[in-house]
C-alpha cells in the first residue's frame, strides 16, 4: 500500500471528493483504486474563513510498483510502514513472576505487556480500583474531603483518568508503539476515530470503563491486581565491588513481596515513594518543570478567536490552542494541557494543600476551555542542590494555596484585569471559575516568586494578540498549577534499569521519563520489554 499525506479538502466536502481527490493526487482513474482507508485527519484553520480538513490516507491500487516509480520524488506519498505490534520475547517455563508498581497509565501498559508475553505480572497500587477511586475524587470536589490514598493522583488509571484525555505525543515512535496503545484502547472501548483524529482524546468517563475493560483482561492473561498495596520500602542485596540488587518490597500493612525485577510507574505525585528511593540510595536527579496557574475563558471566545465564521461548525468541535512566549526575563510562558469545554479540578493528594488541573469530558460541552498557564523552572530556581528539592518547591506553593483559598480546599483565584493591574480581586466578574469545591479572590501574584508573575504578565497580552480576548480582564486565573510534571529523573541506563540499582526499571511520568497518557503508555511497553528481555537473558536491543 501506499501512503498518501497533505491531501486537503473543504471542510463541508462530500464522500465522493476524497477518493476522487486520492485519483487525482495519484494520476489514475478510480477504477484502478482496490481500497483506501484514512491514517489520520486533522483540520488547517490558518484562513478561518476556508477551514480545510488535511487527510493522511493509505491506499492499495491495482499496478501500486508503476504509481510509486512514476511519482517517486513526490514528498507526500511513500510505502505504508507496518504499524502492527510484535512482543519482543516469551516467559520461560517457571519464569518468577515480575512487579509493577501503579496503575496509571505506564503501569497499565507494562502490565499488559508482560501479561501478553506470558509473564503473570503482579500489580501493585497504592490507591483503589478505578470506580471506587471516582467515588473518592468526587468526595473533594463536592464536599471538600480528601483520601490522601484514592484521589485524582493516587488509584487504577492514574492522574490521567481525570484529565482531557488527551492521546497525542511530541515523542518520537518509529516503532508506532503509539498505534499499540491506541488499538488497545478501542478494544476497550474507546471510540474508533481516535485511530484517525490528528488530536484524540478520551475525557473522564469513558476511560473509567476502559480500564476496567485492560485490567480484566490482563486478569485473563495471569495477571494479578492488588489494590490497596502501598510500598513503603525495598529489599536490596548488597553485592561485590557496591553492586546492589533488588530483592523484594515491602508494603505499608508490613507485608513482603519478593521480587527483583520491578517497574516503578508511581506517577509524578508519589513524593514520599522519591523520598524513600533517595534514602535507600538509588540514583535521583533534579530536573525541570513548571509552575503556574490555571486560566479559564468562555470556550465560545475561543472558537470565534480561531475558527472564525466556522465556529460551531458540527465537525470542529470545541477550538483547543497551543501557545507560548519567551520572555525578556529569560523565562518561558506557555500553555499546557489545555482542556476544550472543560473544568478546573481539584488535584491535590496530599492534606493541606491545593494544587489544580483540567479536565474534559469526552463531548467537550462544558461552558469554559481551561489550560494551564505556566513558566518554565529549573534545578537552579528551587533554593538548593537536594535531588528532591523541586518537591519541596512544590509543596510550599500548594501550602501557601491552601491557605490563600482560605481552607476546605478552596482555591485562590484572581481575575486576569486585577493579576495585571496588579491588585488583589475581591470579586470575580461574568467568567465564573469552575474549580470545586470553590474559588476565593485574592491576589495570586503572591504566591509565586516574583520572576515567574513578570513572566505571565509580558505574556498575557502577547497571547491576547494571538488570541483575542485571552487577556480579556474578566477572565479567570486559578492556583496553582505545580504538577505539570516530575520534578525528578530516576536515572536509568541503556537498559532501562536504574543505574544503582539492578532489577529496579523506572518508568513513565513519575520517574521523569513521560509528559502525558500517550507519552506515559509508550514508554511502559518499552521498560516491559525491557524487563522481559532481562528476565530471558536477552541484551535490550
Amino acid at each position: 500500500m501506499l501512503r498518501i499525506s497533505e491531501l486537503k479538502l473543504p471542510l463541508d466536502h462530500a464522500p465522493e471528493a476524497l477518493p476522487a481527490a486520492i485519483a487525482a493526487r495519484l494520476g489514475v482513474a478510480e477504477g484502478e483504486i482496490l481500497r483506501w482507508s484514512v491514517w489520520k485527519r486533522a483540520h488547517d484553520a490558518r484562513k478561518k474563513a476556508a477551514i480545510l480538513k488535511v487527510y493522511i490516507v493509505d491506499v492499495e491500487l491495482r499496478d501500486e510498483a508503476a504509481v510509486a516509480a512514476r511519482l517517486a520524488g513526490d514528498p507526500h506519498l511513500r510505502p505504508t510502514p507496518d504499524t502492527s505490534y510484535r512482543p519482543v520475547a516469551k516467559a520461560p517455563q517457571g519464569a518468577a513472576r515480575p512487579v509493577v508498581i501503579g496503575a496509571g497509565p505506564c503501569g497499565l501498559f507494562a502490565g499488559l505487556i508482560l501479561a501478553e508475553m506470558g509473564f503473570c505480572p503482579i500489580i501493585l497500587d497504592r490507591g483503589k480500583a478505578v470506580r471506587e477511586r471516582t467515588k473518592d475524587t468526587w468526595g473533594l470536589w463536592r464536599r471538600g474531603e480528601l483520601d490522601p490514598e484514592s484521589n485524582v493522583q493516587f488509584g487504577e488509571g492514574g492522574a490521567g483518568t481525570f484529565s482531557d484525555g488527551k492521546l497525542y505525543s511530541q515523542v518520537k515512535d518509529p516503532r508506532f508503539l503509539g498505534r499499540k496503545v491506541l488499538t488497545e484502547f478501542v478494544a476497550a472501548g474507546a471510540p474508533t476515530e481516535i485511530l484517525t483524529e490528528a488530536h484524540p482524546h478520551i475525557g473522564t468517563f469513558r476511560l473509567v470503563t476502559m480500564v476496567e475493560t485492560m485490567r480484566a483482561k490482563i486478569e485473563a492473561l495471569g495477571g494479578e491486581y492488588r489494590f490497596g498495596h502501598h510500598v513503603t520500602d525495598v529489599e536490596i542485596e548488597p553485592g561485590p565491588g557496591g553492586a546492589r540488587r533488588l530483592r523484594g518490597l515491602h508494603l505499608k500493612g508490613g507485608e513482603f513481596v519478593a521480587a527483583e525485577h520491578v517497574v516503578l510507574a508511581v506517577g509524578h505525585s508519589s513524593r514520599d515513594t522519591f523520598t524513600m528511593l533517595h534514602d535507600r540510595g538509588v540514583h535521583i536527579e533534579a530536573k525541570p518543570f513548571s509552575i503556574g496557574f490555571r486560566i479559564e475563558h468562555p470556550q465560545s471566545w475561543i472558537d470565534r478567536a480561531l475558527f472564525g465564521p466556522c465556529a460551531g461548525h458540527p465537525d470542529l468541535g470545541a477550538a483547543a490552542y497551543s501557545l507560548s512566549h519567551h520572555c525578556k526575563n529569560g523565562r518561558t510562558v506557555y500553555s499546557f494541557c489545555m482542556c476544550p469545554g472543560g473544568t478546573v479540578v481539584a488535584a491535590t493528594s496530599e492534606l493541606g494543600r491545593v494544587v489544580t488541573n483540567g479536565m474534559s469530558q469526552y463531548s467537550r460541552n462544558e461552558r469554559n476551555a481551561n489550560s494551564g498557564f505556566v513558566v518554565g523552572i529549573s534545578p537552579e530556581d528551587y533554593g538548593s542542590d537536594h535531588p528532591l528539592a523541586g518537591i519541596a518547591l512544590q509543596g510550599a506553593l500548594e501550602s501557601a494555596a491552601f491557605t490563600a483559598g482560605g481552607g476546605g480546599y478552596h482555591a485562590p483565584g484572581q481575575t486576569v484585569g486585577d493579576f495585571l493591574a496588579g491588585r488583589a480581586s475581591s470579586a470575580l466578574g461574568s467568567v465564573v471559575p469552575s474549580y470545586k469545591p470553590g474559588v476565593r479572590p485574592t491576589d495570586l501574584a503572591t504566591l509565586m516568586p516574583d520572576y515567574v508573575v513578570e513572566a505571565m504578565r509580558e505574556a498575557l497580552p502577547v497571547f491576547g494578540r494571538k488570541i483575542p480576548r485571552y487577556d480579556d480582564p474578566e477572565a479567570v486565573l486559578t492556583g496553582v498549577e505545580t504538577r505539570t510534571s516530575s520534578p525528578i529523573r530516576i536515572t536509568r541506563g541503556a537498559d532501562f534499569q536504574s543505574l544503582n540499582l539492578a532489577g529496579l526499571f523506572p518508568a513513565g511520568e513519575g520517574a521523569g521519563y513521560a509528559g502525558g497518557i500517550l507519552s506515559a503508555a509508550i514508554d511502559g511497553i518499552k521498560v516491559a520489554e525491557a524487563v522481559a528481555r532481562a528476565m530471558v537473558g536477552e541484551a535490550v536491543a
